[in-house]
């Protein structure tokens, strides 16, 4: 075994789950073929990755000699030579960030120098002179980290991981004794920092902090984690510590970038991935087009169409995985391949039938550690041959190593798609991935256009450390933790002044001569989820007082208003009443068999132009400005669609601050391009619809991050005007990411529209499934000549980056 097979994605004695030495390697061709079938049109395009050749180095001279023991004899003969150029620069107190594939080792290279100074520290009068502190976004990785790192048997090193569901006592211990610490952002936020002088020597030793996977942390996420860190490293500080950090990412475009916007600190970066990679066969593929019982038309679900293929794929004895976006999605799949194969779903792991061993299982978090164990030693033996699961940070285990991949629609980014793709292939051997096109106009595009998977650069995660909605939270819970003084606005930032000026005049923090405090009882941390913005609403069983669940604030309104049907984990509630005072939506368990809509109308308010460009008579602009949504009614739906009834609602309106694109065009313009004054509301919308489902492709975001309002007549512009804003409170960065890029973006959004085969506009093109207004009006020949319109006009250059 070589480096990239070691803590990173594969267990350290064995060349990955999944993995039969002695099974035949498959033929991607002959297997793509055989799932075609009688029908080779779904099957769009097929391209290879070639295969890369290891580069290898020399293990670092100060590595310390039972690590390396422990290392060699669990079957690493040499590093890759991108975790040694990682180490030596953690060794030499560099801040750095490691970019490379997946199952690459990126682990193994700060491990090295970590691992190195605990186990040297373990010598001080103390027994903890250096400790470490491991940041993943979930529980399940930071377990899975754990899991590796014990499995090298260095007795030196007291690694514990902490998080919601480490017992008092365990959590005493740790603080006392751990020399390597692995938790989430989360507790760091709840726990850590509020409570610092418990870990006061912990911090004072701290020398290095691992935050793993940081590609997650983007948008809104991202921001939050940028506080906690500026938030780390004061606190660090005050027991005079400046720890080395180092970050691991996926392939994301300019990590340096990314990685020093979280830290607040320049850092060097390590791209270059020295790691083997046998030959991908990846291929687009596109579900059938059908007709529902409506006459409207409409493709064969990615679930229903990507459980069919993990069904062939299992007949043909090829070990692959499924992966879906939401747990719901990854049970569907794996029931309907079960389905094919003529398997009960009674016969899956984890206590269902033991009297024949299944071949499909579906996997998601909340697993018990032996359930985990169980379902890594079906994979191994290849009992199991099919998996549908969630993406593979919730998994927390192993999966590297399997013949194929299928992903149920795009995931969001680009850099996920090769994440995820990258968990198929076995040492040396041919893999398959196969992405299978959701009903949407993005997915429909990328199948279409192969050039905007393979022909280009993964994109720029986006972050904005200076988000005012999210950093004065932050900077009051810092105050909290130590008063803040002027030698702080350095750290977080210019907002910082204008902020705390805020929270002083809101009572929430008090200015003295020696800097500002937190004067209240609470504590302000309790107050911010770092997940979202705002308080949750609960879910509560009217019958029992049982919280079942949350939804975030912003959604409350139209996803568990009186009268709602909403899904949770699998089961149906009806929502009897939505207490928006207290937070609660009160439900009762059961399906009535119809569907809820929220119905809503929306209207924007332009606050602020920041930048702005003339394109002949129309005008792109990015600013400032205020969103006003009202959900006012819902619709119940029969499985089939048919309307049952509206029912109207009595909701305040909700008024969300934010940063956006806009454009606007004349309408004698629009009229010249074919588009008449009556018909401009139904083009306007369909072209909001199709853009904001399109930006993903441009920038990290998913099309629920985003929002869009368009009106034939706006009063600030007095003209008809398409906006598309962040659905976060401040922004997060996407709205602007797409004006960088509109030209591409609004081309792209054109052509899918136009490429779709429907006569009037489907889900494919121009239908949103969060449409408020329930896809009414909508015009697709409209949208295609307004968009026309706009990249004729748009011949200047797109605005500075």
């Amino acid at each position: 075994m070589n480096g990239s097979d070691a803590l990173s994605s594969a267990p350290l004695a064995s060349p990955g789950v999944g993995v039969a030495p002695d099974h035949a390697p498959i033929d991607p061709t002959a297997l793509l073929s055989r799932l075609a079938g009688d029908h080779p049109e779904r099957l769009l395009h097929v391209h290879v990755v070639p295969e890369r050749a290891a580069r290898c180095a020399e293990w670092p001279a100060w590595l310390e000699p039972s690590l390396l023991a422990s290392l060699v004899g669990a079957g690493i003969a040499l590093p890759w030579r991108h975790q040694v150029e990682v180490a030596e620069a953690a060794h030499r107190g560099q801040h750095v960030v490691v970019s490379t594939g997946t199952a690459s080792g990126k682990s193994l290279g700060y491990l090295m120098p970590l691992l190195t100074d605990v186990i040297d520290g373990t010598r001080a009068p103390n027994g903890r002179g250096a400790t470490a502190l491991y940041i993943a976004p979930t529980k399940a990785l930071a377990a899975d980290q754990l899991d590796r790192i014990s499995r090298l048997a260095l007795p030196a090193v007291r690694a514990a991981t902490y998080d919601g569901d480490t017992p008092a006592d365990e959590r005493r211990w740790i603080r006392d004794h751990a020399n390597l610490v692995l938790t989430n952002p989360d507790l760091v936020h709840h726990s850590l920092l509020p409570s610092h002088e418990r870990w006061a020597s912990f911090l004072r030793a701290l020398r290095y902090v691992v935050v793993d996977e940081c590609h997650v942390y983007k948008g809104v996420f991202g921001s939050h984690l940028a506080a906690v860190l500026r938030r780390l490293r004061r606190v660090a500080a005050r027991y005079r510590a400046h720890p080395t950090f180092v970050f691991a990412s996926a392939t994301v475009a300019d990590p340096a970038e990314h990685a020093s916007r979280l830290l607040g600190m320049p850092l060097s970066s390590v791209t270059e991935d020295g790691s083997p990679r046998a030959p991908m066969t990846f291929a687009l593929w596109e579900p059938p087009l059908v007709v529902d019982g409506r006459g409207q038309p409409g493709r064969v679900s990615t679930i229903t169409e990507t459980g069919g293929l993990l069904a062939g794929c299992v007949e043909a004895d090829v070990q692959t995985v499924a992966f879906a976006r939401s747990r719901a999605g990854v049970e569907v799949v794996a029931n309907v391949a079960r389905d094919r194969l003529g398997e009960s779903p009674g016969d899956g792991l984890f206590g269902g039938s033991r009297g024949r061993s299944p071949r499909v299982s579906a996997y998601r978090g909340g697993y018990l550690p032996e359930e985990r164990r169980e379902l890594e030693t079906a994979l191994r033996s290849r009992d199991l041959v099919g998996i549908a699961a969630t993406n593979a940070l919730e998994l927390g285990v192993d999966i590297t190593g399997l013949d194929a991949v299928l992903l149920a629609g795009w995931p969001g980014t680009l850099a996920s798609l090769w994440q995820q793709a990258g968990r198929a292939g076995r040492t040396g051997q041919h893999s398959l991935a196969v992405l299978v096109a959701a009903d949407d106009p993005l997915d429909t595009f990328v199948v279409h256009h192969p050039e905007s998977i393979f022909g280009r650069g993964v994109e720029a995660a986006v972050v904005d450390p200076d988000n005012p909605h999210v950093l004065g939270p932050h900077l009051a819970a810092a105050a909290a933790e130590l008063p803040l003084t002027d030698a702080d606005f350095e750290l977080f930032g210019p907002q910082t002044g204008p902020l705390l000026d805020a929270l002083v005049a809101k009572g929430i923090l008090k200015k003295r001569p020696h800097g500002w405090f937190w004067g209240r009882d609470d504590r302000p941390s309790d107050h911010l989820s770092l997940r979202g913005v705002g308080e949750p609403v609960r879910i509560v069983e009217t019958r029992t007082g049982r919280v079942v669940g949350t939804v975030d604030e912003a959604s409350a309104h139209a996803q568990v208003h009186t009268g709602a049907v909403h899904l949770h984990q699998g089961q149906s509630w009806v929502i009897t009443e939505l207490d928006l005072e207290d937070a609660t939506a009160f439900a009762v368990r059961g399906d009535p068999g119809w569907t809820t809509q929220a119905q809503s109308v929306s209207e924007f308010a332009i606050v602020r132009e920041l930048e702005g460009a003339d394109w002949g008579p129309l005008r792109c602009s990015f600013g400032h400005v205020t969103v006003t949504h009202q959900v006012v009614s819902f619709l119940r739906r029969l499985p089939g669609g048919e309307v049952l009834g509206e029912h109207p609602l009595d909701l305040p309106p909700r008024s969300l601050a934010t940063k956006a694109m806009w454009w606007t065009l004349p309408v004698d313009a629009l009229a010249a391009a074919g588009v008449e004054e009556a018909d401009i509301p139904g083009a306007a919308h369909a072209a909001e619809h199709a853009a904001i489902g399109m930006l993903p492709l441009f920038a990290t975001a998913d099309r629920w991050d985003i929002g869009g309002v368009s009106t034939a007549l706006h009063p600030d512009t007095g003209l008809p005007t398409i906006l598309i804003y962040d659905g976060h409170p401040g922004g997060a960065g996407f709205a602007e990411r797409g004006y960088r890029r509109v030209r591409e973006w609004l081309s792209a959004t054109r052509d899918a529209i136009d490429a779709c085969q429907c006569a009037t506009g489907c889900p494919s093109c121009i239908q949103s499934p969060k449409c408020g207004s329930g896809n009414d009006p909508l015009d697709k020949r409209g949208a295609i000549a307004l968009l026309g319109l706009t990249l004729a006009q748009a011949m200047t250059p797109d605005p500075p980056s």
